[in-house]
Order: C-alpha cells, then structure tokens, then sequence
C-alpha cells in the first residue's frame, strides 16, 4: 500500500491572499520612485515575482529595457548599494499596505478547511520577508487562515525561490515522511521551480496570481474568452517552470487532489512526469 499524500504547501499572495497578487507590485513601483525618481511599470514589477525581494530588486536591475533606461538615467548599471537602498525603501512601504491586500482569495479557507478535515499537513512559503510577514500572519489569521508553518524568504542561509529550500523546511517542520507526498501550489514560476526543485508535485494558479494580473472583479466579470487567453498565456509559463498541474484558483484544489494520489498510489514520481 502506497503511502498517502500528507501536506499541502500554499504560496500567500496570490495564491491564498491578495487576488491578482497587487499589495507587492504597486510598491515595487513605489519604491524604485520613492528611492530613486525612477519609473518602473507596473508590467516590469510583475516580472520576476515569486523571487524573493532582495532578489527580485536584483532581476529587475538586470532587466534589458529597466537596465537600459537606469543607465541612461545615472550613467552606470544597479548595483548592491542602489539594490539595499529600494529595498530598505521597500520594506516599510510593503509593511504599511500590506494589511489593505489581505483578503482571502474565494476559496481558500474552505479549500484549507477541508484538508485539514482529510489529515492534510498546512505549510506555507512565501517571496515575502519575515518582517512584512509579521504584518500579515495575524491579519489572515483573523481570517480564518493559520498554516502550521511559514517559511519566508529571508528565513535561511542557502537563499530562497527558485532553489528548494523554503519547501524543504517545511518538510522538516511538518516531519513529512517523504517529499513525494507532497503537493506545492504557487501561482508563479519561481514557486514552482521551488516545488519542482523539492521533489514534488506542483500545481499552478492560471488566473488569481501575478501573471494573469486581473482583480477578482474582472476574474468574474471578463468574457470568457478573455479569460481563456489569460489562462492559457500563464498556463504555457507555469508549465514551462515544471507544473505538473494548472487549475484557475485554489478553489478547484480539492477536485484535482483525487489524481495526484491515485498516481501516488501507482507508484508514481513527481521527477518522472
């Protein structure tokens, strides 16, 4: 008898939180204008979420038209001084606003609700610091949304997204038997390259994340081949990142569960799909 699936890890922001995953991208913005009088579009910050933020100032830097434009306007590339000074820029503006994107995406407690009724282990990673963490924990927590561990990008020595690392803590943390019996859902690439890395399976979130970029308005309110377009440009992302799975929100977890274990109990693995 093969062994059961045991935890499920979530991603927060736009994949249990935050609809569209709008509270970190905005502030992005803010804070390359705020530290240095520089515009970034709100399509530029979307572009590496689910990095960690250091790492995503960093990849933003790097970019070929923000790097372009920076050049032009100091006369040399991003380096760690400037990086450290957007990203102290960022934090508090992120701790400040943090709170007004807290909403649970529809769903979601329910999804969690019934797992942990199925004997599911809750763990959660996060691209988000410790410190805007802190913010957020007890505001989703009033909620109704309380993970048994919360991994954050800052939390280890070896680094954060995409490497597995902040997967494999809770693992340790939630004394998984073997990562195989786990399922990773984030609504990014890095977060399932994390999953994919950890030797699990992955499942991405087509339309509530930072990819798509809609609100929940325009999620139920868009015609449906909108929608389709949106779902299959991110779909064809998160495969590429190694999604074993995509489903449109988190709300249709439950439904797709039942198949993951059935190729659990064959004898299936993760790395072999």
């Amino acid at each position: 008898m093969q062994q059961p699936l045991e935890a499920v890890i979530f991603d927060w922001a736009g994949t249990i939180v935050d609809f569209g995953s709008f509270a970190p991208t905005q502030i992005f913005v803010d804070a390359f204008r705020t530290a240095f009088a520089f515009d970034l579009s709100l399509a530029e910050a979307r572009g590496p979420m689910g990095l960690g933020k250091w790492q995503h100032i960093e990849a933003l830097g790097q970019h070929p038209e923000v790097r372009a434009r920076w050049v032009a306007q100091f006369g040399r590339p991003m380096g760690e001084t400037e990086v450290r000074h957007i990203y102290e820029t960022f934090i508090p503006l992120q701790q400040e606003r943090v709170g007004l994107h807290s909403d649970l995406i529809p769903g979601a407690l329910e999804v969690v609700q019934q797992l942990r009724q199925s004997g599911f282990k809750i763990g959660s990673t996060t691209g988000y610091p410790r410190a805007v963490m802190e913010t957020l924990i007890p505001l989703a927590a009033a909620k109704g949304y309380a993970p048994d561990c919360v991994v954050c990008a800052d939390d280890l020595a070896a680094g954060a997204r995409p490497g597995p690392w902040m997967a494999l803590d809770c693992v340790q943390q939630l004394k998984i038997n073997a990562v195989r019996l786990c399922v990773k859902v984030d609504d990014t690439a890095p977060g399932i390259a994390e999953g994919v890395s950890a030797g699990m399976w992955t499942v991405g979130l087509a339309l509530s994340g930072s990819p798509a970029g809609i609100t929940l308005e325009e999620f139920r309110s868009l015609p449906p081949e909108q929608l389709q377009a949106v779902r299959e440009r991110v779909s064809t992302e998160l495969k590429a990142a190694g999604a074993h799975f995509v489903i449109d929100t988190v709300a249709e977890l439950p439904a797709l569960l039942p198949e993951i274990q059935a190729r659990v109990a064959r004898g299936e693995s993760p790395s072999a799909i």
